[in-house]
């Protein structure tokens, strides 16, 4: 038996958290889920979106389940996910990217995977308003988070047959941030001889990707570019619905989907919970449970194959709950 913290989230996330459960619990995986609530709603009754309840839970827990939860742009709190990745030290942000059969993209073959630095950059939300006309933000670029993104993505690569590195950045005018964040690839690369290394600018980089994604192996960015890449990344793939992501740090690791929380669509049994699932499959994977992890995994790619019972944004009619029946039934 796992405890594990469960996020249920808000707009579609307790919908798409339900189906994914089902799917975990009929494949004969046990986990007492230590079900955490955070979020807009959440802030209205406890004064903070992430009360640090959800953070000591999975400081306890070591793993945790999360579904999207919503984010105020221009306005209100800051993001619950980034609140999240610094209090737990979540440094890499994980995102595979490899074509699924059944789902109809303008590429094949793209099998890449991008690690995104998580703690620093612009998001360190160092911000001030310094007059009316006139706003300020701060890039932080440090060498102990630049070195442990690429030792963490070159060990990765080596343990999982990946031949070719990118460092990505925008050095050749950030050259003192950026500079420094590429120098610390080049002396990580150093220790890994068996995997390429190579360089290359972030804007060259995404004119590269939607010409011909498949020369790409696994890609390492500093926060901005690494969020703004690995989305378009996921659009190479069919989208966010089927884009999967991980936080990992030193002590904790939190799985969760990259897409929004589609309140348009809350509760209408129109949700597509394929990137949660693939997140779960991931953190089954993590937890040791390789053979549960594997036949979900290989129940999901029938169904999306066959294209049959699948949700509309696929291209289907199925429901929610039919789509997650379906894969049940794969299993």
């Amino acid at each position: 038996m796992h405890r594990l913290t469960l996020i249920p989230g808000d707009g579609i996330g307790p919908e798409i958290t339900a189906a994914v459960t089902e799917i975990i619990k009929a494949a004969g995986v046990e986990i007492d889920w230590d079900v955490q609530t955070a979020g807009a709603d959440i802030a209205e009754k406890e004064g903070v979106p992430l009360p640090e309840r959800v953070i000591e839970s999975i400081k306890k827990n070591k793993v945790a389940l999360k579904a999207p939860v919503t984010t105020p742009i221009g306005k209100g709190f800051r993001s619950v996910n980034v609140a999240l990745r610094k209090a737990l030290d979540l440094y890499a942000n994980v995102r595979p990217c490899k074509n699924i059969k059944g789902i109809k993209t303008p590429f094949d073959g793209v099998d890449l995977i991008v690690f995104r630095e998580n703690t620093e950059d612009l998001y360190a939300g160092i911000e001030r308003q310094i007059d009316a006309d006139t706003a300020e933000s701060i890039k932080i670029i440090t060498r102990k988070a630049s070195e442990r993104i690429f030792e963490y993505a070159f060990q990765y690569a080596l343990e999982n047959g990946r031949k070719t590195l990118h460092a990505v950045t925008k050095a050749n005018i950030c050259k003192l941030t950026d500079g420094l964040f590429l120098q610390c690839g080049r002396n990580i690369a150093k220790k890994y001889p068996q995997i390429e290394f190579k360089e290359i600018l972030v804007d060259n980089l995404c004119m590269q990707l939607v010409q011909h994604p498949q020369i790409f192996d696994v890609l390492v960015l500093p926060n901005l570019y690494g969020d703004i890449v690995s989305d378009l990344t996921a659009g190479l793939i069919g989208g966010l619905g089927v884009a999967q992501g991980a936080n990992i740090g030193s002590e904790c690791a939190v799985f969760e989907p990259v897409h929004g929380s589609a309140p348009d669509i809350k509760g209408q049994n129109k949700a597509n919970p394929t990137a949660l699932l693939l997140c779960a499959v991931n953190m089954l994977n993590y937890i040791g449970e390789k053979a549960a992890a594997e036949r979900i995994e290989h129940a999901l790619m029938k169904v999306l194959e066959e294209g049959k019972c699948v949700t509309a944004d696929l291209g289907g009619t199925a429901g929610t709950k039919e789509f997650t029946e379906e894969i049940i039934k794969n299993l």
